[in-house]
């Protein structure tokens, strides 16, 4: 009989790995909640009408890469709906906006959500078929200033200071605006017309994008076609008058704020939601992710709610790969000495077992990380497995038990010392 695996695409998270998403997570909610945001729980599946009308039919996530089935019809009255496991959180959590009423208060609504999403797209480094994403959404209506510039400096201010705060290394914000709802389409009838005498010497999906989402060329990254999007018309020269000063004034804040960017004239993301400011955190292509270098991303979606058929309310807001961005970290190594246990206690004898076990609990109730060995393992043995999992290791005999006075050694130093009992665990958080 086969041994049942994980479904192609998908993946198991383990111990010790989990322990980096847990930080990871805690440092996110800790950010937001300094900002003033609230989570958000939307479900994991919702109408496929939601993001047919808010994410767009002509995109690749809904014409290609979404879970979706027709749940079928449980009485004669019924009819069967067409359901799709979300392929992105925006489109709901505005969903949810609207359903809730939450613009009755007339304030600016804050909110955050940390999930798995699922599409059925090719699997690469970094990107599964079941993701897990970390976002966070503004908006309010006209009156509560959701649509000030202040708001997209704001959270892209936010974005850095988290970054910082987990330990990535060598991020980069590219930003730049894709103008109002006029004038965008305005902007893609110029690029359809550039692309029409070029499509056909470009690569396969190109040529389609040129036909469905001509805004997805300038995504691409297919070298043999760069010289052509380069060509291509920019979005700048196509914004109108009150797009160009809501971004100048996106800009003078992030300058205010000593926030670096790099303005970006080929960013425009393929979502059709998307208004005026859209950006992206990059990390160095060494980082991991190989040229597909994006960490997270965002945009202003000025109109998605009246295209969902609530009121008036001006958005922005962002997802973080969150499986990218583990990855990220593990590979610049900024997390490996926090991954690893506080201490690793290791008895001498078997006999000391249970004396190991209770100074355990002691530190751990001091709030330590604290791995125990076994007594029957030789020394050598135990400080091997110490080496490989925590940050000292105390070694416990029956001498030590009887005095008080313990033996720590730390791996990164090498130093060894005696440690009274009674003030290991303040040598253990770095106090001493």
């Amino acid at each position: 009989m086969s041994t049942i695996k994980a479904v192609r695409g998908t993946r198991d998270l383990l111990p010790p790995e989990t322990e980096l998403w847990n930080r990871v997570e805690g440092v996110a909610r800790k950010v937001f909640e300094r900002y003033g945001f609230g989570e958000i729980r939307t479900p994991l599946f919702e109408t496929t009408e939601l993001f047919v009308r808010g994410v767009g039919e002509e995109t690749d996530v809904v014409s290609k890469e979404m879970y979706t089935w027709e749940d079928r019809a449980r009485a004669a009255s019924e009819k069967a709906q067409s359901l799709t496991l979300r392929p992105e959180n925006t489109a709901g959590v505005v969903r949810a906006y609207i359903e809730h009423k939450m613009d009755a208060a007339g304030g600016l609504r804050k909110l955050f959500y940390i999930g798995p999403q699922f599409r059925r797209e090719r699997p690469q480094r970094g990107r599964y078929r079941q993701f897990w994403q970390i976002g966070a959404e503004v908006l309010g209506p006209v009156s509560s200033g959701a649509e000030s510039a202040v708001r997209d400096a704001e959270v892209l201010e936010m974005l850095a200071s988290l970054l910082d705060e987990l330990g990535v290394k060598g991020w980069r914000l590219e930003v730049n605006s894709v103008g109002s709802s006029t004038d965008r389409p305005r902007y893609v009838a110029a690029l359809r017309a550039a692309l029409e005498p070029v499509k056909d010497q470009m690569c396969e999906d190109n040529r389609r994008r040129a036909e469905t989402n001509p805004l997805r060329v300038l995504d691409s990254k297919a070298p043999e076609d760069q010289e052509i999007i380069n060509g291509l018309p920019k979005i700048a020269d196509y914004l109108d008058e009150a797009s160009k000063e809501h971004f100048a004034q996106v800009l003078k804040a992030l300058d205010a704020c000593g926030v670096a960017y790099h303005v970006n004239p080929r960013l425009v993301r393929g979502l059709d939601y998307y208004t005026r400011t859209t950006f992206e955190f990059t990390v160095p292509d060494g980082s991991g992710l190989g040229t597909q270098n994006a960490l997270l991303g965002g945009g202003r979606y000025d109109g998605l709610s009246e295209m969902l058929g609530g009121p008036k309310a001006p958005g922005i807001g962002f997802a973080i790969g969150e499986d990218r961005l583990i990855l990220i970290l593990q590979e610049q190594a900024a997390e490996q000495a926090e991954s690893k246990m506080d201490a690793y206690i290791a008895p001498v004898g078997v006999e000391q077992n249970a004396a190991a076990l209770a100074l355990a609990r002691e530190l751990r109730r001091d709030g330590l990380r604290v791995e125990v060995g076994d007594g029957s393992f030789r020394l050598k043995k135990s400080f091997e497995a110490a080496d490989k999992v925590a940050k000292a290791v105390v070694i416990l005999g029956e001498d030590e038990v009887a005095s008080g006075n313990l033996k720590v050694k730390r791996f990164a130093t090498g130093e060894q010392r005696d440690v009274s009992r009674t003030e290991l665990g303040a040598y253990l958080h770095g106090d001493q």
